[in-house]
């Protein structure tokens, strides 16, 4: 069964180079790219209006937002190697401090949350994987060794108990943080990783990148489960939809799609760019309708809803 969506609104020209990366709280998208600064916009207006812009937040420009479920605490990792927490009060962002390592071009490359943004992970370009307590000063509580290659995507689950991380040679790895240990690596891929994403229930992880599919493992057993296959260049950005039953991917060609999981199709496509989707975010369901948004390489914030009765 196939759905529809609409294009609901769209900012052109968000900022003034491609948009890196997004995040979304239930109130607020957080979009990054790579200009120095972090502009922040309502999504509970139906203009998704500019609400605040965080100024010169990273000098070099900004690669990758995370922001925790709970809408509280939000990161930002830098071109330069800084990586900035960022907490909200009432509804306007401010830092809280920094993630303090050597700080070095590449050191802290992907970045991902806990639910209640007490733990940041992070990837580097050796491959180490980094869990943060970022409430208590950035200090640095995990550290896991994987290959040495490239973590080019991170995920934690929303209970903050696994970290998954994908890389460069194909690897995908699933870490114990209770217990500090690797709990699965993960078999069947080869190419580089973008993406990787847990189930909100986290018993499924999901890993693409340019092998243009979408890999499903259960996270605990570590057994692949489903192929997803339908994209025709590398993929960048994966997320889970908050009931678990869809997965919407981009690519670098520009499509954009929405999965079933349980049917384990495609449901719907949407291309309107030909130019790289660096980020796809699922937005807050607003009463019986889903919506989504996108954003790349044209510069612009693309949002969409579910139409009625699809």
């Amino acid at each position: 069964m196939s759905k529809q969506y609409l294009t609901s609104h769209r900012i052109d020209h968000a900022h003034i180079t491609d948009i890196f990366s997004l995040a979304v709280t239930r109130t607020q998208l957080l979009t990054a790219s790579g200009s120095s600064s972090i502009k922040i916009y309502s999504t509970s207006a139906p203009d998704f209006p500019l609400v605040q812009t965080l100024e010169k937040a990273h000098t070099l420009g900004c690669h990758h937002l995370a922001a925790s479920k709970n809408g509280k605490i939000a990161a930002s990792a830098g071109f330069g190697g800084e990586v900035i927490i960022w907490s909200i009060n009432g509804e306007k962002w401010a830092e809280r401090g920094k993630i303090m390592d050597s700080n070095k071009a590449g050191e802290v490359w992907a970045i991902a949350l806990s639910e209640d943004g007490q733990y940041l992970a992070s990837t580097s370009i050796d491959g180490r994987i980094n869990v943060w307590d970022a409430l208590a000063d950035g200090v640095k509580i995990r550290e896991f060794e994987t290959k040495g290659s490239y973590g080019m995507s991170i995920d934690l689950s929303r209970d903050g108990k696994f970290t998954a991380s994908g890389h460069e040679n194909g690897g995908v790895y699933i870490f114990n943080n209770d217990t500090g240990r690797l709990f699965h690596s993960l078999p069947g891929l080869v190419n580089p990783i973008r993406a990787v994403a847990f189930s909100p229930g986290g018993k499924l992880l999901a890993a693409a990148g340019d092998s243009k599919t979408i890999a499903l493992y259960d996270a605990f057993t570590g057994e692949q489960i489903a192929i997803l296959t339908g994209h025709g260049a590398w993929i960048f950005s994966i997320d889970w939809s908050d009931t678990g039953e869809y997965v919407l991917s981009g690519a670098f060609d520009g499509k954009l799609k929405v999965w079933s999981i349980e049917q384990r199709i495609c449901v719907a496509t949407h291309s309107e760019t030909d130019q790289t989707l660096w980020s796809v975010k699922w937005l807050p369901k607003t009463g019986r309708n889903e919506g989504f948004v996108a954003a790349g390489a044209n510069r612009s914030i693309s949002f969409y809803r579910e139409a009625m009765g699809s």
